[in-house]
């Protein structure tokens, strides 16, 4: 059997990568919820002009002690740099995300599998969940590059012993443990302690020694200590919350407040295909036949740890979430790479199955979308929600149908051609976003209240994660009423603060100043059955929010 005749030139792979990640980065405004906490945060910190508010985060004028602070700290660098907006908030996943780009590329030439490199740098990077991370500030894509970085050169060093690559995988995941904490170092050290006992051609224990070379882990601990003492210094209860309360509780499922939530032990499995979508279907064609000798066993058998063990540790553990497995991907991409470059799917029938199967699913999803009712909230391309998801299923799943044709007539152009549909999905997506920004950020809202009610408070019923991008719109705090905000939980037991009122607080300041209250659907019926609501008027609707206003009643203190 003939080689497979499978290469991407690495500048292909870099434009492609560049569209993907960087086109557009700040078409769509801050997302409510994460993505508006993560921004409002580095924006406090400059906002603050305190260096305390560097070491212990604040959102919406509180202690926010949930995550370490490189995330934030980088961020705030982009605000400083080009100033405050949406592109410059994005800016830190999406260069986290062509970093991870190339570091595959590199590996690969360095190990002697280049075609394979730039094949998992592009599905890595075209995959449409990591699509979607790279271009949405939080945690996870950054947590990414520096997990890569320190597992490749751990990997490079225990197969060449270069003391280089060790010192330079402990500094990359000193970084990592100061992006997302402790599980950075957990997920590290299943994957390394994994690959050793399934075999690394040396004792076990020798390989262990090694690794713990003297200056690797000084570099490690001079990275990753001195923040953590500052943080226990500024704020005392922080040793207990970082380290008991958000790892050891989150991980049993205990955390206070219960603010994340479970699944069955199958929840990643198919977000796994999701986010390599669609390269994730190239595993039909393990059915073809092999055209060359497998790559180092070596190499698969870390590839295959390097996702392997940390879905089988978040599968065990009883909080979930969906972006948690974006830290493996580029080992996944590369797995996913080393099988299809040994195949020989140029000459098999089974060339033709990935792009089948694909328009197969996404016909069903048409169909699901077609059956089922939904309420019309919004226009996308000038359908409601529904007509809009059976455009995007059925035009995918036609999509995929001609790829498969392509791929049955022209084998080295069908499998190349599936990047038609990352493309496809990805367009959709951003449409989607676009058409909906009153439902999922408040940019439109903040500008309203700028222009139409500059003198007046403005209040949060209850839920600040649901609108967390107003207070960064806004530029400043937001209050909120009766709250039962997860985030801002711990913050408000550790300050005495007028952020956070009662209901009873908040009538003294209505019945003196003029405010307005943003209420989310969900809690309008808490708001109306209150007897405040009958002294406010409701003056506008945004997307899923409607917003009240007062009259308040001067008195005579005001009147002199």
């Amino acid at each position: 059997m003939r080689r497979t005749s499978f290469a991407l030139p690495p500048w292909l792979v870099w434009a492609i990568a560049l569209v993907f990640v960087v086109a557009g980065l700040g078409n769509f405004a801050i997302l409510d919820n994460n993505e508006g906490l993560y921004a409002e945060i580095p924006r406090e910190m400059l906002a603050a002009g305190n260096w305390r508010a560097w070491i212990i985060p604040h959102l919406n004028g509180l202690p926010y002690m949930e995550k370490p602070p490189l995330l934030y700290w980088l961020t705030a660098l982009s605000f400083s740099v080009f100033g405050e907006s949406e592109w410059s908030a994005r800016l830190v996943p999406a260069m986290s995300s062509l970093a991870c780009v190339a570091m595959l590329i590199r590996f690969g030439r360095r190990i002697g599998h280049e075609a394979e490199g730039r094949l998992a740098a592009l599905m890595f990077v075209t995959g449409i969940g990591v699509l979607a991370m790279s271009r949405v500030l939080m945690f996870d894509m950054l947590l990414t590059a520096f997990l890569t970085a320190a597992l490749l050169n751990t990997w490079l060093f225990l197969r060449e012993d270069r003391a280089g690559a060790l010192r330079w995988a402990y500094a990359a995941l000193a970084c990592a443990v100061l992006t997302k904490g402790l599980v950075a170092l957990v997920l590290y050290s299943l994957v390394i302690l994994g690959t050793l006992l399934a075999g690394s051609g040396r004792p076990f224990w020798t390989s262990v020694r090694k690794l713990l070379d003297p200056l690797a882990l000084l570099i490690f601990l001079a990275l990753v200590v001195p923040w953590h003492i500052a943080a226990n210094i500024v704020e005392p209860v922080f040793a207990w919350f970082y380290f008991y309360n958000e790892h050891v509780l989150r991980f049993l499922g205990q955390r206070q407040p219960h603010d994340y939530y479970g699944g069955p032990w199958w929840y990643y499995l198919p977000r796994m295909a999701i986010y390599l979508f669609p390269w994730s279907f190239l595993l039909l064609l393990r059915l073809a036949p092999s055209v060359r000798q497998a790559a180092e066993p070596g190499l698969r058998r870390f590839m295959l740890m390097a996702w392997l063990l940390p879905l089988l540790f978040f599968s065990v553990s009883t909080a979930k979430a969906n972006y948690y497995l974006v830290a493996v991907m580029p080992f996944a991409a590369f797995h996913l790479a080393l099988m299809f470059c040994q195949r020989d799917w140029e000459n098999s029938r089974w060339r033709v199955a990935p792009a089948l199967a694909i328009a197969l699913a996404c016909g069903l999803l048409a169909v699901v979308a077609l059956m089922r009712e939904m309420p019309p909230r919004v226009a996308i391309l000038g359908l409601d929600e529904r007509g809009f998801l059976i455009l995007l299923f059925a035009g995918a799943a036609l999509l995929s149908a001609l790829l498969a044709l392509l791929a049955w007539r022209r084998a080295a152009w069908g499998m190349p051609a599936m990047l038609l549909l990352s493309v496809w999905f990805a367009g959709g997506l951003g449409f989607a976003l676009t058409s909906m920004e009153a439902f999922v950020s408040t940019r439109g809202l903040a500008t309203w209240l700028q222009h139409q009610q500059p003198d007046r408070q403005v209040y949060l019923f209850r839920d600040f994660e649901k609108k967390s991008s107003l207070a960064y719109y806004l530029r400043q705090p937001v209050h909120v009423i009766d709250t039962v905000s997860a985030d801002l939980h711990w913050g408000n037991r550790l300050r005495a603060n007028d952020v956070m009122v009662t209901r009873e607080q908040f009538l003294q300041v209505a019945a003196l100043k003029q405010v307005v209250v943003v209420v989310a659907d969900e809690h309008r019926p808490s708001f109306e059955s209150w007897s405040a609501a009958r002294e406010m008027a409701a003056v506008r609707r945004s997307g899923n929010v409607t917003v009240y206003v007062n009259r308040p009643v001067r008195s005579p203190k005001e009147d002199l």
